[in-house]
Order: structure tokens, then C-alpha cells, then sequence
């Protein structure tokens, strides 16, 4: 029987950084850190803990600026399993967690001084969204679920949400059926992006189809005790993020528009929509729940069809001038000439005299 390889996590030394790392996750959830981020930091100290430990480094205090420089160097050329390299993105969140976890450990008096204090993050390009939805194509894509199949119903209840919201996936998935307040016509976020709860409004014909998900489908998947969640799965739980993933990925894919997309394509095209329709950015900035204006303002560039209506009305080289325009305005410049060589054919004349 072939031995299985060590690995990192098999390691009791309790001054190694396995265990730190779950000193770190703690210190984490102690002061009521999300449970989102505290699983993303695991996962990119993971993959750094098993990087170090490929080059016999199993300690803290055996981490120096130069190998962080060198761990960064590896994830940009690092690829994924598809070949591709990872985003900037993805870097930049992995080496922000690895930072965090080194000041933790100089505050915590494991390290004299943090190697990671000075370690640039690489720039983040900030990006327009790949591909949104115009309604048209919004209400192709919501046709897709079949609402004669309970799931289907359950599928187009939750485009309906997204499309009329753009909360996010998590938030989705997370949602209450207490959240819902059908007089004033608003959906409570608890607890979304950084801990921090918010109203939106909700459009009258998503909560028409809440309302039929709710009579017609819920009651069937529910599983007493009834822990309260709005979507659930045939099992009567609360839907995976990966699952709604693939699930709403499966529709756009059926719509055959030649965009691709998931959960967050109802995001953008939402903000987009609401932008082109004359909504101030500060409140879009509000229901997406962005902390920045800068964040919400990416969507100012998508919603082009505004500005283009108003450089179509403004800037006089936006139209094509109509031909017999064009013809009139080539006999003035021609008469303006004949007049000028005229007036120079005198002063010649006058010049000789």
C-alpha cells in the first residue's frame, strides 16, 4: 500500500503556520467577521501555507519580504485548470488575505516586524461589466423556465427578484421569507456585502410571482421544522451558491443571445436599465449596496444610451448631413471661391495699374 503524502495540515507543531492560520480564522470570528470572508481567507492561506511548504517552510518566522515577493511572482504565473492565468483580481484577494494574516501575527507578538507590511498589491483594472441584458433580451431569458413545473415557477420567481433588485447571489440565497414586506413593497438584506443590512425597493410583478411561488410551490418543498428560507431546493434547504450558479448560467445559456452570464448579469443589467431610465447614481449607488460611488459609477459608462441621445441632439458632427445639405453647402464654398478669385483678379488689376 503506497503511503499517503504529508501535507501541510497533517503538521501538530503549534508554532507552524497550519495552526496559526486557525488562530487567525478564529480571531476572525471572534470579532464577528462574516462567515464568506473568514472561508475566503482560508482558502487563500491555504494555498499559500502549501506553497511555503513545497520549500520546507513551515514557520512564521521563516517568511521574509523576498519569498512573499516570490509567492506573488508565482500566483501571476500560476494557471488554473482551464490554462488560463489568474485575474488580478484573484490575486490581489489572496495576497490581501496573506497580508492580513502577517499583520495578525506581529500584533500578536509571534513576529518583530511583519514581512508583509510593505508588499505591493498589484493594480486592479477596473473593468465595464463583460455582457447586459437589454430588456428585450431580460425577458427572453426570464421565458426560458418553464412555470408549468413547480422548480421552473421557483426559477422564474427568483429571475424575477433578481431582475427587480440586483442583489446579489449570497443574498439571494440567504433570503427570509419574513424579509419580504408585500404593503410597502420593499425586500430587507440582512446582512449583506460587509456586514451591513439594507432596503430595497421591489417591483409590483416580482412580488406577483412571489406571491404564486409562495401558494403554489414553497408549501410543497418545505421540510417542518420551517427554518423560514424563501428559495429552496427539492430537499427543502436553502440553495447552494454553486447550484444557483449553474442554474441561472443553464437559462441565459437557452436564451441563445450570445452573451454569457450568471446570477450577476441580473446585477448589471438592472443598474444599467434604472440608469438609462433617468435614476440618479446615488440611489442605484444605495439599492446595489456599494460602499463606493466609484463602484457604482462603472455603470454610468455601460448605460450608453442616454449620452448617445444626447450627443446625437448636441454635438454637430453626430448626424450625417442630408445629401441635398451637402450639396448646398458645396455650392457655397464654390461661390465663396468664385467670389475671392474675383476679388483677387481686381487687386491685380488695380496692382498694375
Amino acid at each position: 500500500m503506497t503511503p499517503r503524502t504529508k501535507s501541510p495540515t497533517d503538521t501538530l507543531d503549534p508554532d507552524g503556520l497550519v495552526v496559526w492560520a486557525r488562530r487567525f480564522a478564529e480571531h476572525l470570528r471572534v470579532r464577528n467577521y462574516a462567515e464568506r470572508t473568514i472561508v475566503i481567507t482560508n482558502v487563500a492561506l491555504s494555498g499559500f501555507i502549501e506553497w511555503a511548504a513545497d520549500r520546507s517552510l513551515t514557520r512564521p518566522g521563516e517568511i521574509t519580504k523576498p519569498i512573499l515577493e516570490s509567492y506573488q511572482r508565482w500566483l501571476f504565473y500560476r494557471r488554473t485548470s482551464k490554462g488560463r492565468p489568474l485575474t488580478f483580481s484573484s490575486q490581489r484577494i489572496s495576497l490581501t488575505k496573506v497580508k492580513g494574516f502577517f499583520r495578525f501575527l506581529a500584533h500578536q507578538n509571534v513576529l518583530l516586524a511583519n514581512p508583509a507590511a510593505d508588499l505591493e498589491l498589484p493594480r486592479v483594472e477596473r473593468r465595464l461589466p463583460r455582457a447586459i441584458l437589454n430588456e428585450r433580451e431580460t425577458e427572453h431569458v426570464l421565458a426560458q423556465a418553464d412555470v408549468a413545473d413547480p422548480l421552473g415557477l421557483r426559477d422564474r420567481t427568483m429571475m424575477e427578484v433578481l431582475y427587480s433588485t440586483g442583489i446579489r447571489r449570497f443574498e439571494l440565497a440567504g433570503l427570509q421569507v419574513y424579509d419580504l414586506d408585500t404593503d410597502r413593497g420593499t425586500l430587507t438584506i440582512r446582512q449583506g456585502k460587509g456586514r451591513k443590512d439594507r432596503i430595497v425597493p421591489i417591483g409590483e410583478r416580482a412580488l406577483h410571482w412571489i406571491a404564486r411561488y409562495l401558494d403554489e410551490v414553497r408549501r410543497t418543498l418545505v421540510v417542518p421544522p420551517d427554518g423560514g428560507v424563501l428559495f429552496l431546493n427539492e430537499q427543502g434547504r436553502a440553495l447552494a451558491l454553486d447550484y444557483l450558479t449553474n442554474l441561472m448560467k443553464g437559462y441565459i445559456d437557452a436564451a441563445k443571445l450570445g452573451k454569457t452570464g450568471a446570477v450577476h448579469i441580473f446585477r448589471h443589467t438592472m443598474a444599467t436599465l434604472m440608469l438609462e431610465g433617468g435614476a440618479d447614481v446615488r440611489l442605484v449607488q444605495e439599492m446595489l449596496g456599494h460602499a463606493n460611488m466609484s463602484t457604482t459609477a462603472i455603470y454610468t459608462h455601460v448605460s450608453i444610451r442616454h449620452l448617445k441621445a444626447v450627443h446625437d441632439a448636441t454635438h454637430p458632427a453626430a448626424k450625417l448631413a442630408p445629401k441635398k445639405v451637402v450639396e448646398s453647402a458645396a455650392e457655397a464654398v464654390a461661390e465663396k471661391t468664385d467670389v475671392l478669385a474675383a476679388l483677387d483678379a481686381e487687386a491685380d488689376e488695380e496692382g498694375s495699374e
